[in-house]
């Protein structure tokens, strides 16, 4: 049995890698990158795991979104707080109506890189080398843009550790003060029936902390009224960025990526024999591994076998994203081998890349109605299976676009061109995710009940 190192993926198959032109400066970048600071401590991944092992037994709820993929053009501090006060709107919606606590993990600080299903892109007659992510090239359709730039790595940092100070700040600072519920609407949630929904919601709370408050329960001698715990997350597909922040833990000896909380293998890199499960298997983070439809039961538990052999409680999270009406399909058949052999995991939904299509403008999108279906259908499998339906993972943002068709507020095709500003996949909206989050709050309490 070989004897995992953080560089002992090298020895092996690797696909979704970019071919940097110089070796030599690659390395020059990567082994600068080794002396940096941590992004996130050791000490925090192991505070995650120990919620997210409440999440496996159903006593808490996983709510992990963001960016599809960060760029370095719409790096900005509104819109990292808009996403930060949409998840916070969700999280509440949740914890209030669903009666479970929420585990608030961001796609932020670090989701740069995206696969692709190609290697190169053609417009025109012209071929380039497909765009990777920020972190790897450029998204603009020029020979120069599109070749691989260690450098990028260095700029990726210095924005995931901007990203991760605002966070923290906003988790600590006074946003997240139950207080506030009121002011995490956004300036364009529309006055519908869902904002009214939500302002019910929020007068309840703010009922319920008056009560608190005459009985001596204030933010001010509870931490959890006035502050929340936050955490970051992105695929690991980058392996030279993420070896540079494979660390050695001063207390314990073990290793940990220290570039973020959570990771996740997509489910194009979850090959056992490849690079990124070896990688991955190694390091103690919590780790999310995506199973879309091509995922087979055995296949699932010698993945489990490989990155989580000694069967930790909270170290393995499932993202499951097989499509609207699919997920009868192949769910079932994987809940039944994990819990045959009794393996500790949480199951999470990723209602988003099973239902992408493209509209009859040409514009890449998801319809919301087939996103509410998945998340309703993930519910059902569990309830019918006995287990617990512990998370969602969601791409969205809190700015106001128009990437996803339907929902409440009735996005049409005609209205993508308006907003579309994603750099890779469509996203939903604050509004589309509070709706979402409305729905997870029913199956919740149904599930409670």
């Amino acid at each position: 049995m070989s004897i995992w190192t953080p560089s002992s993926w090298r020895d092996l198959p690797i696909l979704q890698q970019p071919t940097y032109p110089d070796a030599a400066d690659l390395k020059r970048i990567t082994s600068e990158l080794k002396n940096y600071p941590p992004l996130v401590f050791a000490g925090e991944a192991r505070t995650l795991t120990s919620q997210l092992a409440k999440v496996s037994r159903g006593e808490a709820f996983l709510l992990q979104g963001g960016d599809c993929a960060e760029s370095f053009s719409e790096f900005h501090a509104d819109n990292i707080r808009d996403t930060f006060k949409a998840l916070m709107q969700m999280s509440v919606v949740m914890t209030f109506a669903g009666g479970l606590p929420v585990v608030k993990v961001g796609r932020l600080g670090g989701q740069f890189a995206k696969p692709r299903s190609s290697n190169d892109e053609t417009i025109d007659g012209v071929t380039l080398d497909s765009y990777r992510g920020d972190i790897i090239n450029g998204i603009d359709f020029t020979s120069e843009a599109r070749v691989p730039d260690p450098q990028r790595m260095i700029q990726a940092y210095n924005q995931a550790a901007a990203t991760g100070n605002l966070l923290r700040a906003f988790a600590s600072g006074g946003l997240a003060d139950l207080h506030q519920v009121h002011k995490w609407n956004l300036d364009f949630a529309h006055q519908g029936e869902l904002t009214k929904k939500y302002e019910t919601l929020a007068h309840q709370i703010e009922q319920s902390l008056q009560f608190m408050e005459a009985c001596g329960v204030t933010s001010k001698t509870y931490r959890t009224l006035r502050e929340t715990d936050f955490y970051t997350s992105h695929e690991a597909l980058l392996l030279e960025y993420e070896e540079a922040f494979t660390r050695q833990d001063s207390i314990t000896g073990e290793w940990y990526d220290v570039s973020s909380h959570m990771l996740w293998i997509g489910d194009r890199t979850r090959q056992l024999d490849g690079a990124h499960v070896e990688f991955l298997s190694g390091v103690n983070n919590p780790i999310g591994l995506k199973a879309g439809p091509s995922m087979e039961p055995d296949d699932l538990i010698r993945l489990i076998d490989k990155i989580n052999p000694d069967n930790i409680e909270g170290r393995m999270n499932i993202i499951v994203r097989m499509g609207a009406n699919k997920v009868g399909d192949g769910m079932p058949d994987l809940i039944k081998a994990v819990e045959r052999e009794g393996k500790k995991v949480v199951w999470s939904c990723d209602p988003m890349h099973g239902n992408t299509i493209k509209a009859s403008n040409g514009y890449k999108t998801r319809p919301v109605d087939a996103i509410l279906t998945e998340m309703k259908q993930f519910f059902q499998v569990h309830k019918a299976e006995g287990t617990h339906a512990g998370g969602v993972h969601l791409e969205m943002t809190g700015k106001n676009v128009t990437e996803c068709i339907g929902g409440v507020f009735q996005i049409t095709e005609e209205d993508l061109s308006s907003r579309y500003h994603t750099h890779c996949d469509p996203r939903l909206n604050a509004d589309q995710a509070l709706e979402l989050a409305f729905l997870i709050s029913d199956s919740l309490k149904e599930a409670r009940s």
